[in-house]
């Protein structure tokens, strides 16, 4: 199929769904982890409702289902990864309560306001930008809900200057926990538990798997300019991480609304 009529933006966006598609997990996490956020969360019951904002193609949902009961559905703008969400509901045998959509965090959620029980995002906030995402989800969350994101963050007050150029440069949001912390406050809502996720969760759960795919999606895309940019990008930062890993992480915030 010829690419001439589309935009670079249009091209990248396929390639990015393409190449995530083939791993179980889009960013840092892991299935303890998700348990761990979840135990935080109380009165969840089968009447409850939960929306997975940012879902990917669903690791943690699938997660969040066997561990809670309730209906769940995940938001994605990628109508790939919610294919293979769906599938993956099916398989588990999830499919009466689990449910993918397609939609975008950054327009009205296709949710009537103060009709969800828990709000879910693993590091997909950043996409609309935290305290965005905070304020804009809110809404659609019942008085004494709940709100379950992680997010980048700054574990010291100071950083060396390479990886601070780094992220100013891909998301100038990221902050420190108490920062963040009170930024969830400001929004309405009870902090109610923060942690930082394990460095394997990084390294096991998100790098490795992606290592893993690389080489082949390089060959099968041989030549591809954008393709090779977008695999050097994925790499530094695999490296930064591993030499600034001190310094910055995923943090998980759980807030309850007021």
């Amino acid at each position: 199929m010829s690419n001439k009529n589309k935009t670079i933006h249009e091209f990248d966006f396929n390639l990015i769904c393409e190449y995530f598609s083939n791993v179980e997990r889009q960013g840092p996490g892991s299935p303890e982890v998700t348990v761990k956020a979840l135990g935080f969360i109380d009165n969840l019951t089968p009447q409850s409702r939960i929306a997975d904002i940012g879902c990917g193609t669903g690791g943690q949902t699938m997660t969040l289902a066997q561990n809670v009961s309730g209906q769940i559905t995940g938001l994605d703008l990628f109508p790939g990864f919610i294919n293979i969400f769906n599938r993956n509901a099916h398989t588990l045998g999830l499919s009466d309560r689990v449910n993918g959509i397609v939609g975008s965090m950054v327009e009205t959620l296709p949710f009537e306001k103060e009709s969800l029980d828990l709000i879910w995002s693993e590091g997909a906030i950043y996409n609309i930008g935290f305290e965005r995402g905070l304020n804009e989800w809110k809404q659609y969350l019942k008085k004494n809900g709940y709100i379950a994101v992680s997010e980048a963050s700054w574990f010291t007050e100071e950083r060396p200057a390479e990886i601070y150029d780094f992220w100013m440069a891909n998301y100038p949001e990221i902050d420190t926990i108490p920062n963040k912390v009170a930024q969830v406050q400001n929004a309405g809502y009870v902090p109610v538990a923060t942690f930082t996720i394990p460095e394997d969760c990084w390294t096991e759960h998100y790098f490795a798997p992606c290592c893993r795919i690389q080489e082949m999606f390089l060959k099968k895309h041989a030549g591809n300019q954008t393709v090779e940019e977008l695999i050097a990008g994925q790499r530094q930062e695999m490296e930064l991480y591993h030499k600034y890993k001190e310094f910055y992480g995923y943090v998980f915030y759980i807030g309850k609304k007021i």
